[in-house]
């Protein structure tokens, strides 16, 4: 049996005054939760505004509560960056019995 949940978080940026510079910012934090959790993650919103964004994150494990861990460990790390400001989250989690 296996888990897949998804979390997609709504964020502000801090001095950002181009797309450019907002690549900057997002980036490396698409990165990071990537390397440190292996999870899928990308910019997934909001990708006409500057100081704007929404990231996606999903996880596939056997364990439900291992799916709940790992989305914890990526808004926690989404909140604790201090060049973003965590706005809102929304979660998801399927299992592959679902309809």
């Amino acid at each position: 049996r296996l888990f897949t949940g998804s979390l997609v978080a709504d964020l502000l940026l801090g001095d950002v005054h181009s797309l450019k510079e907002k690549r900057s910012v997002v980036r490396p934090v698409v990165a990071e939760l990537r390397r440190r959790y292996a999870v899928a993650a990308a910019e997934v919103g909001d990708a006409d505004l500057h100081r704007r964004t929404q990231v996606g994150v999903a996880a596939v494990a056997a364990d439900a509560a291992h799916v709940q861990e790992l989305l914890d460990a990526c808004e926690r790390l989404l909140a604790d960056r201090p060049e973003v400001q965590l706005l809102a989250v929304r979660r998801q989690l399927f299992s592959d019995t679902d309809d």
